[in-house]
């Protein structure tokens, strides 16, 4: 079980651990609680929702990469009314605070599904800024204003906490993380997946469907830990959740010292459902060999040379 050792907060949220698991690999979290303990976990955030159903890319939407995976599933989803009535009654179960998780291509859509989604037993609301908009099928991670219309938008729409997600391949992230704080996010989710692409030289054709999709896994962690540091640099009021390529303790003790009070952990998941526990040991082995007494006092603790 967690401890005060392993507590931290995110604005209003209290965690009893840094470790989140994140949105898109853990189903909408009560398939992967029949099969993983939850006792390791902070919160665990399940896959976004729509306002209406989407029903993703055409297969295949995975794919197996030497260092983690692609994936263009294309967020898949049973939309907002038949999440609220058929998932949402599990929540209380699952013994872990779950994050609802909105998507949507305009501005309304994201304020509907927060409106949607509060009420239902979520504890807070992740923001997926990182699919692109009905106007011009940019990301809304791209464009400041468009995020801080969102972020606005659903604050407006709910009382619960709401953080931002965002890609790593937004041209300035700083920029985007600090209109999004202004605009009212608790928190900031750095980052989601990498845009990447794969070719099966047997068939000579891409590896997904959709040709680009989402890389995760080991190789996306130095560019997350990237935007994590410059956004703690330059946004030192700001709250930060570090998303990529984490496996192990250490992973995690980085992401603290790059300036994440927690992290989330998506791809090990995955391959290895009951991860939480040994990175939860890791973690704990990590601290007593740093002689830190909690996880906090390693938050942008890292040393400039």
């Amino acid at each position: 079980m967690a401890s005060s050792l392993l507590s931290t907060g995110l604005g209003p949220l209290a965690l009893r651990s840094p470790i989140i698991a994140a949105s898109g690999t853990v189903g909408s979290v009560w398939e992967w609680a029949q099969v993983a303990d939850m006792a390791p976990f902070g919160a665990a955030v399940a896959k976004s929702v729509a306002p209406e159903p989407w029903p993703g890319r055409e297969p295949p939407r995975l794919a197996p990469l030497a260092t983690g995976m692609l994936n263009g599933i294309g967020i898949q989803n049973p939309g907002l009314d038949r999440w609220v009535s058929e998932i949402a009654p599990r929540i209380p179960t699952l013994g872990v605070p779950v994050w609802g998780s909105a998507v949507a291509v305009d501005v309304a859509g994201f304020a509907r599904v927060a409106e949607g989604l509060s009420g239902t037993g979520v504890a807070a609301i992740e923001v997926n800024l990182s699919c692109p908009n009905l106007d011009d099928d940019v990301m809304f991670s791209f464009d400041p204003m468009l995020s801080r219309a969102v972020v606005e938008a659903v604050t407006a729409a709910t009382t619960l906490p709401i953080g931002a997600k965002l890609s790593p391949n937004t041209p300035n992230p700083v920029e985007v993380a600090r209109v999004c704080v202004d605009a009212g996010a608790a928190f900031l989710v750095l980052t989601n997946t990498a845009l990447g692409y794969g070719v099966d030289s047997q068939t000579r054709r891409p590896l997904l469907s959709g040709g680009v999709g989402g890389y995760s896994g080991p190789g996306l962690k130095p560019l997350s830990l990237r935007v994590v540091h410059e956004v703690a640099t330059e946004l030192p009021e700001a709250v930060i959740v570090g998303c990529g390529g984490v496996a192990t303790g250490s992973d995690v003790v980085e992401y603290l010292l790059a300036g994440a009070s927690a992290v989330e952990v998506g791809t090990t998941l995955l391959a290895e459902p009951g991860a939480g526990s040994r990175i939860m040991r890791e973690l704990r082995h990590q601290l007593r060999r740093l002689g830190a007494e909690t996880v906090t006092e390693l938050v942008g603790a890292v040393k400039p040379w």
